[in-house]
């Protein structure tokens, strides 16, 4: 292979114009494509900024012509030319450099390349696993590079941010100690402690915190977090967070700041002025109107509880749900009656189904009347009260379920999503951004019958509930926000409590004996002994927020080298077995589960 000795890239391949009309370049990259014409050789090289067509004419340098024959797609190049105007009939409108070429007097052939088992390219369809295997070849596609580039692009704006605005960034421990509450945790066993365990960071958050009581008053970080569950298209196993914690605050200061850095994101990114300040649902009205604590606002059918109407209805499944506590709800899917076939309709049961509801009702409103297969169980005055409340109109569909509310909302959440695509309701042009405040601060594990905090055990109540702590936990609200963005939780977090009486009165509600607390969190609480300033934060998903800036709805796709949902990485085949040495050092002895 040839070397780069005297040779100095003086331009990348896509920044090119017909301003540089003239101009002497030495470009470096990849080869895109190798057209032959005879006396015309077309090689159209590619770097990170895009791509640019080099010509090489036997007329005027055989010998150089004769040597780009030789050339291959993904031969890595280096090239000496002069830049040239293309004639205007020449001209390909469908390149960002289509107006120019350069004309080359020099080629050298940095490296060659075997034919890659996929074609790169724009958008490429070609499977996601033989990508995934082969992820520095995938990662040479144009849309996949823009995806990064805007990823550092995101990152480099909140470093400028919150320096801007006071914040410090610190780095906190990667091996830390298990404190187990909330998804489970990747363990390292260590050498030098034989039977010991550290754990990776599912948060920063006690490190954070602490850093709060050491004085530093505003602190930020681009931290990796790590959990240990199970996946879905927007989460992996690790995962990056821009972290943050500021001391002396309430609710809105941190509302208020980090608004500020996601309309600085979104102007400095895509140009996008987001207006200001951003809209807010508590979470009892997000969940009682979208069935959902991270609604996608871009479009309606809300839900709408009909239980005072049917609370007596001869229809038992309706009665009894509403008898035993729960609710009956209902979508009004506009005009969808005449479109939906009843094949359709049951494949929408087969939705709520998945989210645990038992079945879905249906009702079609027609010229004169209804047809649905509970009619015949409703009054006309049950069933006249249910159309009017959701302003029903011939060929409208109402969907309803019947279960406890927990049920209703997950499911008709998820079903109101199914039909804002299947309707074409959503505009995947706009961004719908809102906070949901005021969280339950507990909930209950039906299977341990106990509370359990909402959020994390840190969190603080609202002040105007506290008194509601040892009679009725549920009713309790926490000073907890989620900032949402189309459907996706962007981040979140919470006024933390300071007061060490409430702390161990939290621990204490959620099962924890003063002897658990100290033993899982005692470093925290020693700390909180030495005046604790009132404080808070949030965390946002820097994977998740770039995904949705680049419009795709695959969290791997702007993560340079993902996992699949195994929590596998196809290109170095992690996780893999060690050597027995490693695991004798470790005082480690593996078992196989059997069958």
């Amino acid at each position: 292979m040839e070397n780069i000795k005297d040779f100095k890239r003086t331009d990348m391949c896509g920044e090119l114009t017909a301003a540089d009309d003239g101009k002497d370049v030495v470009l470096m990259g990849w080869v895109q494509r190798r057209r032959d014409l005879g006396a015309l050789i077309f090689v159209t090289l590619r770097d990170r900024t895009g791509i640019i067509q080099i010509v090489f004419n036997s007329d005027t340098d055989p010998e150089l012509h004769d040597k780009a024959l030789g050339v291959r797609s993904e031969y890595v190049l280096a090239v000496k030319g002069t830049l040239k105007r293309r004639s205007p009939d020449a001209v390909n409108k469908n390149m960002p450099t289509g107006e120019v070429e350069v004309i080359a007097s020099e080629l050298r052939i940095l490296g060659k390349s075997e034919t890659p088992p996929f074609h790169i390219e724009e958008n490429s369809d070609a499977n996601e696993v033989l990508r995934l295997k082969h992820r520095y070849l995938d990662l040479r596609r144009p849309d996949l590079q823009r995806n990064l580039i805007l990823r550092h692009r995101v990152a480099k704006v909140a470093r400028d941010y919150y320096d801007e605005n006071g914040f410090i960034e610190i780095e906190t421990p990667v091996l830390g100690r298990s404190t187990p509450e909330g998804a489970r945790d990747y363990l390292v066993p260590s050498r030098v402690h034989p039977g010991k365990f550290y754990a990776l960071p599912q948060s920063p958050q006690l490190f954070k915190q602490l850093l709060m009581v050491s004085g530093f008053d505003r602190y930020m970080q681009i931290t990796k977090c790590f959990r240990d569950e199970d996946l879905r298209a927007d989460r992996q196993p690790e995962f990056t967070q821009i972290d943050l914690e500021m001391s002396f605050v309430d609710v809105e200061d941190v509302i208020s700041v980090n608004e500020g850095f996601v309309r600085r994101v979104f102007k400095e990114t895509l140009g996008i002025d987001l207006p200001t300040p951003f809209k807010r649902l508590t979470y009892n009205e997000a969940m009682t109107r979208f069935g959902s604590d991270k609604p996608d606002t871009r479009f309606g059918l809300e839900l709408t509880d009909v239980s005072d109407i049917v609370k007596t209805s001869g229809f038992k499944v309706f009665a009894d749900a509403i008898a035993n506590g729960g609710s009956v709800r209902t979508i009004n899917a506009k005009t969808a009656g005449g479109s939906f076939s009843r094949k359709e309709i049951d494949a929408l049961a087969d939705v709520v189904k998945t989210y645990k509801a038992k079945g879905l009702a249906w009702m079609v409103i027609e010229e004169g009347g209804v047809r649905s297969p509970i009619a015949k169980f409703l009054s006309e005055e049950e069933t006249s009260a249910i159309i009017n409340r959701l302003n029903g109109e011939a060929g409208d569909l109402l969907l309803f379920v019947a279960d406890k509310d927990e049920i209703v909302f997950d499911s008709l959440g998820h079903l109101r999503l199914v039909l804002g695509e299947k309707l074409g309701l959503i505009d995947k042009n706009t961004y719908e951004i809102l906070w949901v405040t005021e969280f339950p601060l507990f909930e209950r594990d039906e299977e341990e019958n106990r509370w359990v905090a909402k959020h994390h055990p840190f969190t603080s109540p609202m002040d105007e509930d506290i008194e509601y702590l040892d009679s009725n936990p549920g009713r309790v609200r926490a000073k907890a926000y989620d900032i949402v963005l189309n459907g996706y939780e962007l981040g979140g977090g919470s006024i933390r409590i300071h007061d060490q009486e409430l702390q161990n009165k939290m621990f204490n509600l959620i099962g924890f004996s003063d002897e658990e607390a100290k033993e899982r969190f005692g470093f925290l609480l020693e700390a909180f002994k030495y005046g604790t300033p009132p404080h808070g934060g949030l965390a946002f998903g820097l994977d998740r927020l770039v995904m949705l800036l680049t419009k795709t709805d695959n969290i791997r796709d702007v993560i340079a080298f993902p996992k699949v949902q195994t929590a596998a990485d196809l290109m170095t085949n992690a996780p893999d077995v060690v050597d027995a040495k490693q695991l004798e050092e470790l005082s480690i002895e593996t078992v196989t589960k059997s069958e």
